[in-house]
């Protein structure tokens, strides 16, 4: 019961509720859950605010600081990460190519390559990809290191100083995952789109180059543009705001930091899909 209280918001009431005893039954399971679930909800959507207020309102403030910070973020959430997403780019475009061209060859509709790549690789497995794969490798980190600050007291010493922890610590992870995502998406798409390409010529495809860029072209739309950057975006914010509230919001000991890490990255999945699926629906509708 402990290890379910830490992972709510500290509300009063809501530990009293979380500590009355149950019968064993699914009924008690799933509202037990759904209550947890909404508390999450509620936790999140407050943190949110929270971090968008202090974005709005400290604008300016301590730019010496914050912007280093920043950069510093971006640099670990993107550039560190680009040879591995360079890999992955090649590695997405044999796969989605592979697959592509042994179907469209025996129905006799090459020409509709390209316009599989754009379907495929830069509507849906592109951000969603670089968005999962950000979050195993940086979101993870941020439930660490600021489970850890916040069970050894350094948060509270920031405060003490008059530091406010969520201009110093959650806005510039905020902003540098975003930009970092959007980037590596875009370095994700445009090595997949050329690799797929490259495996298609070793396949001895009749398709000349122009040709295939004729077709990713003819696919892409500004919308697509539009809709890839507020989706990467969208994803990076998600991300670095789950994370960071399962390891700044709460209080938390030190063995309770792996529980929250996996909490987190649990939830961070679930949000980026359901995101997800909003521009897929916003896709088929225009």
């Amino acid at each position: 019961m402990e290890n379910e209280t830490a992972r709510a918001p500290r509300l009063p009431w809501a530990r009293l509720l979380l500590q009355v005893p149950l019968r064993r039954s699914v009924t008690s399971y799933v509202g037990r859950g759904l209550f947890l679930f909404l508390l999450t909800v509620q936790g999140l959507g407050a943190f949110t605010l929270i971090t968008l207020g202090v974005m709005l309102t400290h604008v300016g403030v301590s730019r010496q600081v914050i912007r280093p910070r920043i950069r510093q973020e971006v640099a670990r959430a993107g550039l560190r990460l680009l040879p591995m997403f360079l890999f992955l780019s090649a590695a997405l475009g044999l796969v989605v190519i592979g697959q592509t061209v042994s179907w469209l060859t025996r129905v006799g509709a090459i020409n509709y390559l390209g316009t599989v790549m754009v379907v495929v690789v830069v509507r849906e497995l592109g951000p969603l990809i670089a968005g999962l794969l950000v979050l195993a490798r940086i979101g993870t980190a941020n439930v660490i290191e600021l489970g850890t600050a916040r069970a050894t007291g350094e948060v509270e010493a920031l405060e003490a100083l008059g530091i406010d922890p969520v201009h110093y610590l959650v806005v510039p992870r905020v902003m540098g995952m975003a930009l970092g995502v959007f980037a590596l998406t875009v370095y994700l798409i445009l090595g997949a789109l050329a690799s797929g390409y490259l495996w298609a010529f070793i396949q001895d495809v009749p398709l000349r180059p122009a040709d295939y860029f004729r077709q990713l072209a003819s696919a892409l739309s500004g919308m697509d543009f539009a809709l890839l950057a507020v989706k990467t975006l969208a994803f990076g914010c998600i991300i670095a705001l789950v994370t960071c509230y399962h390891g700044l919001a709460q209080p938390l000991r030190l063995e309770q930091v792996s529980r929250a890490t996996v909490a987190a990255v649990a939830q961070a999945i679930v949000a980026c899909v359901l995101i997800d699926a909003l521009f897929i629906i916003i896709y088929l509708s225009t």
